[in-house]
């Protein structure tokens, strides 16, 4: 049976949705084809209708799950810095991977991945600094970069450590200490 072009837009964007959580969740290769077309409710073999391979859709649901970042720092502008990070560095962040930050949930494997998908994680942090170079007060736009650029280091890593610990106290210690060490306007 065929489908509109306007159902085949929306099937689309509902596997890059549920593969950008799924990925997210499990990682690139915790995650196969099949799983994700079974979880956006479609068949496995309309997958090659809308994407060429596994790392087609991995590239774009990486700019989707972005899209994430965006609204985390558009909703922490006014705060500045500070709300930027205490927005981030939350439990409930912490603890819900498939919807959280794509640095922080597959930054690690992202060096295993092909170019396209690397490209799309690029591009994705290049805006993200931006966003935060804009929010950071100082006169030189160097050192606003450098700022930012250890900042959001400093955030994924905190977000990280704060999922792998196996001590909750732990974890969210990691998590206040980090937002008192990187929120501060220097």
């Amino acid at each position: 049976m065929r489908v509109s072009r306007k159902e085949a837009a929306a099937n689309r964007e509902k596997v890059v949705t549920v593969a950008s959580a799924l990925f997210r969740k499990h990682g690139f290769d915790g995650i196969s084809v099949s799983d994700i077309m079974k979880k956006a409710g479609l068949t496995h073999g309309g997958f090659y209708g809308h994407f060429g391979s596994k790392d087609d859709l991995a590239a774009e649901a990486c700019t989707s799950a972005l899209r994430g970042v965006d609204s985390w720092i558009s909703a922490s502008e006014k705060g500045g810095l500070e709300a930027a990070v205490r927005n981030y560095l939350t439990p409930e962040h912490r603890d819900d991977r498939a919807k959280g930050c794509l640095f922080a949930a597959v930054g690690s494997d992202m060096v295993r991945q092909p170019r396209t998908v690397r490209h799309a994680f690029t591009e994705g942090f290049r805006t993200t600094i931006d966003k935060l170079v804009r929010m950071l007060p100082g006169r030189s736009a160097q050192a606003r970069r450098e700022r930012a650029l250890a900042t959001m280091a400093g955030l994924v890593g905190a977000l990280i450590l704060s999922r792998a610990v196996d001590d909750s106290e732990l974890s969210d210690q990691i998590l206040e200490a980090s937002a008192k060490a990187f929120g501060r306007q220097v």
